[in-house]
C-alpha cells in the first residue's frame, strides 16, 4: 500500500501585527472582551498590495526547502483559499508560475476554513493513486480584505497568513484517512453576501464582507467536530489515547478546548496559535502544523489529528502518522 506522507512543512505571516489594543481604537471592544470570548490577542494583516499568492509562495518555498524538493519535481498543486488574488486564473496557477513548476496540474479549492483539509484530501488521493509523486498543498488567506472594520463582531476574529506541506509517496506511513463533510443548509449563519454571479453588491448595497451569527456557528461547530473526531477514530479502529497531537482549526479557543475534552486530551497536547494568528481560515491548520514541527513538538512517528470547520458549512479531519 502507498501512503501520502508529509515530507516538509512551511508557513508565512505578514509583518504587520494588529493587536487587540489597537482594535480598541477602531471599534467598541476591548482586549479583555476579545481574549475571553475567543482566545485571540493579536493577528497578522497583509500590507497594501500584498496578496494571497504572495503569502502562499513564501509558505510553499519553505515547505519545499524542508522537503528537499525542487520546483521541477512538483507534479500537483492544490491550494485552499476563499480569498484568491483574481477571479481567474486560480491562485494555484499564479503560485505555480512564481515557483517555476509550470506544466503540472494546479487548482484552487474553496471550502472556507476547511479548505486546507479539502485540498489535502484531494492531493492524498492523487498520491495514493500513483498519479502524483510530489504534491504541494497550500492553505492561504488574506481575510482582512473582506472585513467590515466597523463590525466589532467579526473584524476582531480574522487574520492573514499561509501554510503549506509537500506530500510524497511512502510505503510505511502517512495520511491514514481523511473525512470531509458539508451542509449548505447552514449557509445563512456564516457567509459573504456578494460574488460574481450574484453581483458585487448585495440588495442593501453592501460590498464584500463577512456575515456571521456567532452563537449559532459555535454550537454547530462543536457538535460537528465532535462527530468527525469520533468518525475518524472509528474508521481507523483507534482509541482516543492513540492521538499524540491535536492540530485544530484556529477559530476560537473555546471550540478547540471542547474538542480536546472530547478526546480526553490535555491542552499541552493541542497545538494552539489562535492567540497570535487569529482565524486565518484555510491557512490556520498548516500554519499551526508548521509551527509545531519547527518548534520540535511534533516529531516523526507522531500520530496527528487535524480538523477544521468553516462557512458553508464545511468540516473535515485528517489522521496521519507524521
Amino acid at each position: 500500500m502507498t501512503y501520502a506522507r508529509i515530507a516538509g512543512t512551511g508557513s508565512h505571516l505578514p509583518e504587520r501585527v494588529l493587536t487587540n489594543a489597537e482594535l480598541e481604537t477602531l471599534v467598541d471592544t476591548s482586549d479583555e472582551w476579545i481574549a475571553e470570548r475567543t482566545g485571540i490577542r493579536q493577528r497578522h494583516i497583509a500590507a497594501p498590495g500584498e496578496t494571497t499568492a504572495d503569502l502562499a509562495e513564501q509558505a510553499a518555498r519553505k515547505a519545499m526547502a524542508a522537503a528537499g524538493v525542487e520546483a521541477a519535481e512538483i507534479d500537483l498543486i492544490v491550494l485552499g483559499t476563499t480569498t484568491p488574488d483574481l477571479i481567474f486564473p486560480s491562485t494555484a496557477c499564479l503560485v505555480q508560475a512564481r515557483l517555476g513548476a509550470n506544466g503540472c496540474a494546479a487548482f484552487d479549492v474553496n471550502a472556507a476554513c476547511s479548505g486546507f483539509l479539502y485540498a489535502l484530501s484531494v492531493a492524498n488521493q492523487f498520491v495514493r493513486g500513483g498519479v502524483a509523486r510530489c504534491a504541494l498543498v497550500i492553505g492561504a488567506e488574506t481575510l482582512s480584505r473582506m472585513l467590515d472594520w466597523s463590525d466589532r463582531s467579526t473584524c476582531v476574529l480574522f487574520g492573514d497568513g499561509a501554510g503549506a506541506v509537500v506530500l510524497k509517496p511512502d510505503a510505511e506511513t502517512g495520511i491514514l484517512s481523511t473525512h470531509l463533510h458539508a451542509d449548505g443548509a447552514y449557509r445563512h449563519l456564516l457567509y459573504n453576501p456578494v460574488g460574481v454571479s450574484a453581483g458585487f453588491r448585495d440588495e442593501k448595497n453592501h460590498g464584500v464582507r463577512v456575515m456571521m451569527t456567532g452563537n449559532d456557528v459555535f454550537k454547530v461547530a462543536v457538535k460537528t467536530l465532535d462527530a468527525v473526531v469520533e468518525e475518524t477514530l472509528a474508521a481507523n479502529g483507534l482509541p482516543k489515547s492513540a492521538i499524540d497531537w491535536l492540530i485544530p482549526h484556529q477559530a476560537n479557543l473555546r471550540i478547540i478546548a471542547a474538542t480536546a475534552r472530547r478526546l480526553e486530551m490535555p491542552m499541552e497536547r493541542v497545538v494552539v496559535t489562535v492567540d497570535r494568528h487569529g482565524n486565518t481560515s484555510a491557512a490556520s491548520v498548516p500554519l499551526a502544523l508548521d509551527e509545531a514541527v519547527r518548534s520540535g513538538r511534533v516529531r516523526r512517528g507522531d500520530m496527528l489529528l487535524l480538523e477544521a470547520f468553516g462557512g458553508g458549512f464545511t468540516w473535515g479531519s485528517a489522521l496521519l502518522r507524521f
